[in-house]
């Protein structure tokens, strides 16, 4: 590939542009820090923000410029300050990276990765992550990144800015499109990482004085695997618009595939190392050959009536009004370089194109009232600031400690309980959590005109919490229907957690396991044969087991807020567990899918419980399903349970 610093010189782009210069059909999130919408850039862009979940913030911080920098490689317009690779194409900017959260969690990029996917992206760019010294990310990272898998949405990540031979996530990560940055002469850049992970997912790309806006109406160049990662994705979604311009279905997975395999390996005489190219260069012209040797595409007339010097010119697209339904990584941003300071794409970049540069520091729409939330975890709480914490702690009665007569101490569930009992209304002067683990992922809000009652249920699901494990009592973890509010809250510790407001008592539920298994037992003594009381609970409580730690999630998605309404749903899987159990079997999969029937305007999805023989393996397996709707704030069972045998 040839030397290149302009998006519109990199080879084989010019003439991808004269077939496509993307389709509205196609959709690429941005999962990144804010972006400038007003900006000349995107004048004419169909580029919207995923709204309701992120509280909206200023555009003078370095998310923001991180985030309107790559979203503008991507979608700037033709004949506009930035000349993006796929400016016709849908764009939904998920504003994952926020300057009041600081360093932004693998959690939190979970959450942008997962809501991109509902909203119809076909391809999510991530230029961000974290150094992740085993190569593998946290659970909920890891799993969103499975769920673009499943749902055939091509994830494109930045490989990072480290420089070094180390897995950064969730490049690293397998089904994840690794990408790496070119220098202006087509050498990888020292600050570009490479490793094991990325030999097999990873290519290179232009990602030196990449030319973008700047919020506020500037533009300026940055570089570092950032800005190559859009480039990579914008190809991708160029792509996908010559297949669905064919009359086929999108296959973001095949067009990724497609990019890797048509990539430039390594020339072993050069003087860089092969491992820092990862699988290859970015070659346009062969992914092209690539995708298109499979399907008749008639190569259309110039997407202009005017092609010169390799950038079509052309008349803003309309822009699409309507929305179906860690950090990032630093980039490196020279000082200002003038325009006319004449980059070319042979190699012979003046000096005044490679002033030293400055780092610059950055982390990586539905409405509030259309995106509930049903989440699953550790019911907490939380004091905000010191002021707050000692207030409670000159509240709170006193306690005898072997005869002896202590301060309260607020941090003690079981004697914050005590307070909350004696006195209701103190629940309202705490910030109440749901944790996933030891890790806070919502603030709970009660509103409304139930709000007392809501929080009075909230002090007593802390009680069922500290209660001792052999009781009835003994809640394990607590099912939460919200709402986002947009907002976020700032933690004691420093974090900041999205709101999700509860507006009535309905559907906030604990989880009484001890109580649940009696009533397993119970359905289990119904079935004709043979029943082990202790068998089935301990089925239940696999089940319950399963959900939480396998395949736990933020419970935003429809499908995520389907399996939670399962596990929650329990009386309903004791039934179906007791009609497994009679016939000797144990469970064997779980997984969630959206139902073929469903009834008008709902959002329906299919729980499909596996059960097999432990100790017959031919024995045919046992399928149970049952659909849930997820619409409304709390979901509902439709129907009966299914079953059958599979083989």
């Amino acid at each position: 590939m040839s030397e290149v610093c302009e998006v519109p010189g990199i080879p084989g782009l010019a003439e991808l542009w004269r077939r496509t210069l993307g389709d509205e059909d196609v959709c690429v999130a941005v999962v990144d820090g804010p972006v400038d919408l007003g900006h000349p850039a995107f004048d004419g862009a169909a580029l919207t923000r995923l709204a309701g979940i992120w509280p909206e913030e200023g555009l003078d911080s370095d998310k923001a410029v991180h985030g309107t920098h790559v979203a503008s490689v991507l979608f700037g317009q033709h004949g506009g300050p930035v000349t993006g690779v796929a400016p016709r194409c849908r764009g939904l900017s998920v504003p994952a990276f926020s300057q009041r959260k600081g360093r932004t969690s693998q959690l939190e990029l979970a959450r942008g990765v997962e809501l991109a996917v509902e909203a119809g992206a076909h391809v999510v760019n991530i230029s961000g992550g974290q150094l992740s010294p085993s190569g593998e990310a946290d659970r909920t990272l890891a799993d969103a990144v499975r769920y673009c898998t499943e749902r055939g949405v091509l994830v494109v990540a930045a490989a990072g800015n480290d420089g070094c031979f180390c897995a950064h996530v969730p490049a690293a990560l397998p089904g994840v499109l690794a990408v790496g940055a070119l220098d202006d002469r087509g050498v990888p850049m020292a600050m570009s990482n490479w490793g094991a992970e990325y030999r097999s997912h990873g290519i290179v790309a232009p990602g030196e004085h990449i030319l973008g806006a700047r919020p506020g109406g500037r533009t300026d160049r940055a570089t570092g695997t950032s800005l190559a990662a859009p480039i990579v994705a914008g190809v991708a979604a160029l792509l996908l618009s010559l297949q669905h311009r064919a009359g086929l279905r999108p296959d973001p997975l095949a067009v990724g595939t497609a990019l890797l395999d048509s990539a430039d390996p390594c020339d072993p005489s050069g003087s860089a190392a092969c491992e820092r190219f990862l699988t290859g260069k970015l070659n346009i012209e062969r992914a092209v050959e690539t995708v298109t040797s499979s399907m008749s595409v008639t190569p259309p007339e110039p997407a202009a009536a005017d092609v010169a010097g390799g950038e079509p010119r052309q008349e803003p697209a309309a822009p699409e009004l309507l929305v179906p339904s860690a950090s990032p990584e630093p980039i490196v941003i020279p000082e200002p370089a003038k325009e006319s300071c004449g980059c070319g794409c042979d190699g012979t970049a003046p000096d005044s194109c490679r002033k030293p540069a400055v780092v610059m520091s950055a982390e990586p729409d539905r409405s509030p009232a259309e995106h509930p939330v049903y989440a699953i975890g550790v019911l907490g709480y939380d004091f905000g600031t010191e002021a707050r914490r000692d207030s409670f702690k000159q509240l709170m009665a006193p306690v005898a400690a072997d005869g002896t007569v202590v301060p309260a101490n607020p941090y003690d569930a079981r004697q914050m309980v005590d307070h909350l009992l004696a006195h209701p209304s103190e629940a309202r002067a705490l910030i109440w959590t749901l944790n996933l683990e030891l890790t806070p992922i919502y603030a709970i809000e009660p509103v409304g005109p139930y709000a007392a009652e809501v929080y009075e249920l909230l002090a007593r699901l802390l009680s069922g919490q500290v209660a001792a494990p052999t009781s009835d009592d003994f809640l394990e973890r607590v099912a939460v229907p919200g709402r986002y509010s947009g907002r976020t809250v700032r933690l004691f510790s420093g974090q900041s957690v999205p709101v999700i407001e509860l507006e009535q008592r309905r559907g906030l539920y604990g989880w009484e396991v001890n109580r649940l298994t009696e009533s397993a037992v119970d359905a289990a003594e119904a079935v004709p044969g043979e029943s082990d009381d202790e068998a089935t609970k301990q089925a239940l409580r696999q089940f319950l087991t399963r959900v939480y730690y396998d395949l736990r999630n933020l419970g935003s998605t429809s499908r995520d807020r389907a399996l939670n309404f399962a596990a929650t749903n329990a009386f309903q899987a004791a039934h179906t567990f007791a009609t497994a159990l009679a016939e000797k079997m144990a469970l064997d999969t779980i997984t969630v899918e959206k139902s073929p029937f469903c009834r008008q305007d709902s959002d329906c999805w299919d729980v499909k419980l596996r059960f097999f023989d432990p100790e017959n393996s031919r024995r045919a397996k046992r399928a149970f399903r049952f659909t849930i709707d997820v619409s409304d704030l709390l979901p509902v069972t439709l129907g009966d349970v299914r079953e059958w045998a599979e083989t």
